[in-house]
């Protein structure tokens, strides 16, 4: 049986039932009427917060995944809660119960010392997966197309505005989340110890071209309004108490205004063949061309 922590997000919800096909799947969540249970997939309504209830959720699995994000929460739901103390957490508790492989979901381009405090703390679990003994597994994609498409061009389609961060002119990878659940279906699959893979997507882009080519593969039009740096700086500041996700996508757009956000393809094992790469220009047509 399989265990996927985050398995109601973005990703989640491609995910699931992709592992599904070929295995059992235990969807660890706090609202059990989340994920539709339909072959292969199961729910259990607890919290990665409490330790009693990852001990629970973890019996009779043999694989973890955990996709969990707490980049839009606040208090006991923050980003340290949920991408540090929890994955830190589960892994441990994942390696008392027998687990065999755990696969973490991480980001493109962690460090101990990165800027943006989710990457840090993504590090942290990254730390405590390869420290726990298990056999194990990290995926590192980079920025989701889906997330940002929806953050700075979507808008539009209703009659709003599209946003850029900055400058708006800084290369950035974007990855479609379809692809990065093919990426942790193969790790599932393949079970190799110590292997970590970065997915990407197949251009670097800026901001403005995200928004440019929206708008003209939807035929979408409407103003573009941009947010200045200093700006974004404050506003990762004064928004935490209140909006808690606008302050991070505030601090996240300075850093992919100001540092490298590219992919040179370069990865510790070579790409699977089965992958698939979607272009933006591809993932605007699945997702928008027709609404």
């Amino acid at each position: 049986m399989i265990l996927v922590a985050g398995g109601t997000g973005t990703l989640g919800k491609l995910l699931v039932p992709a592992l599904a096909k070929h295995e059992t799947v235990r969807v660890l969540t706090r609202s059990a009427g989340s994920v539709a249970e339909t072959a292969g997939i199961e729910t259990f309504a607890g919290d990665l917060r409490n330790l009693a209830s990852i001990e629970r959720a973890l019996e009779g699995v043999s694989t973890v995944v955990s996709a969990v994000s707490g980049f839009g929460g606040k208090g006991r739901d923050d980003s340290k809660a949920i991408d540090a103390d929890a994955n830190i957490a589960l892994s441990r508790a994942a390696a008392r119960s027998g687990v065999e492989h755990f696969v973490l979901v991480s980001i493109l381009g962690v460090t101990a010392d990165h800027p943006m405090e989710l990457f840090r703390l993504k590090w942290r679990a990254e730390e405590a997966v390869r420290d726990s003994g298990l056999d194990w597994s990290i995926i590192r994609p980079a920025a989701y197309m889906e997330t940002w498409l929806g953050i700075l061009a979507a808008p539009l389609l209703g009659g709003g505005k599209a946003l850029i961060f900055g400058r708006g002119v800084n290369p950035i990878n974007f990855v479609s989340a379809h692809d990065v659940a093919r990426a942790i279906e193969l790790a599932v699959r393949q079970r190799r110890n110590g292997t970590l893979t970065e997915v990407g997507g197949p251009d670097d882009v800026s901001m403005k071209d995200v928004v440019e080519t929206f708008m003209s593969v939807t035929g979408a039009s409407g103003k573009v309004n941009r947010i200045p740096r200093p700006m974004l700086r404050v506003m990762s500041v004064a928004a935490r108490p209140f909006n808690p996700l606008l302050a991070r996508q505030a601090a996240a757009g300075v850093v992919m205004d100001t540092h490298d956000m590219t992919f040179s393809g370069s990865a510790t094992q070579p790409r699977d063949p089965g992958m698939p790469s979607t272009s933006l220009t591809e993932a605007i047509k699945r997702d928008y061309a027709a609404v």
